[in-house]
């Protein structure tokens, strides 16, 4: 592999380093070749040097629009969901409930958070830092929160694992109760 590395290489700076000819053919016409014309009488050209440009070190001015763009990528210090659940189970009989979130500095204009629950976009954005989780189903799941700046997103919270628990479907204080039965008539 790195014999043929090294050819391709030498291949490619051979044409750089070929000998330009110059000659006139016989219609008259002035004809640049780097093959040698058989039985032409022809010129051989000196080519300057190629032109080459040094890198420059990039310009402070640079240096503040790189800073800027990843200021723009992570426009917030703090970013997180609060008031979760850590080591129990959360309960939610109906699978509703609410998550705060953390933010430094304060949401920007234009900025809205969205949930990302189990790795999908979850309700619409909003621009309150308290947002609601509703009808989720038992068992593990995972949340996050993004900032967004119309569709895009900005930036994302780090992402959370809890367990919901839910009453079972099956539960007596689920099932409708019976309606009493008239009495019958004497």
């Amino acid at each position: 592999m790195r014999l043929l590395a090294a050819c391709l290489i030498l291949a490619l700076a051979l044409p750089a380093s070929a000998q330009i000819y110059k000659y006139t053919d016989a219609k008259g016409n002035t004809v640049f070749t780097d093959q040698p014309p058989e039985g032409v009488q022809s010129e051989t050209l000196d080519l300057p040097p190629a032109n080459t440009v040094q890198m420059q070190p990039p310009s402070p001015i640079a240096k503040d629009r790189e800073q800027d763009r990843q200021t723009a990528q992570a426009p917030y210090r703090v970013l997180r969901l609060i008031n979760l659940p850590s080591e129990e189970a959360l309960r939610a009989n109906n699978g509703t409930f609410s998550v705060d979130v953390e933010l430094q500095p304060q949401l920007r204009s234009g900025h809205s958070l969205r949930l990302l629950l189990d790795g999908k976009p979850y309700g619409t954005p909003s621009t309150v830092p308290r947002l609601q989780v509703v009808n989720v189903d038992r068992g593990e799941h995972s949340l996050a929160v993004e900032v967004l700046s119309g569709d895009t997103s900005l930036q994302q919270s780090e992402t959370h694992t809890f367990t919901v628990q839910r009453v079972h479907t099956g539960s007596p204080a689920l099932r409708p109760q019976p309606q009493p039965r008239p009495s019958p008539a004497p």
